[in-house]
């Protein structure tokens, strides 16, 4: 699986709720793209990750 275009590991199944949670993103304040499809926050936690994905993570940032 590809993270902004760094190559990660993992084993077992994960879904990108997990993974952005094992990677210390703020769930609520994340876009997440997958294979040039945005995923929808209410399908982070049913959406699994498998090998070759390529995902876009970004965050949003307040300010002023």
């Amino acid at each position: 699986m590809f993270i902004n275009g760094e190559k990660f590991e993992f084993t077992g199944e994960i879904t990108i709720s997990d993974l952005l949670k094992t990677h210390g993103f703020d769930c609520t304040r994340v876009a997440v793209e997958r294979g040039g499809v945005i995923v929808r926050k209410g399908e982070f936690d049913s959406t699994k990750v498998v090998d070759g994905d390529k995902l876009e993570i970004v965050t949003f940032v307040g300010g002023g």
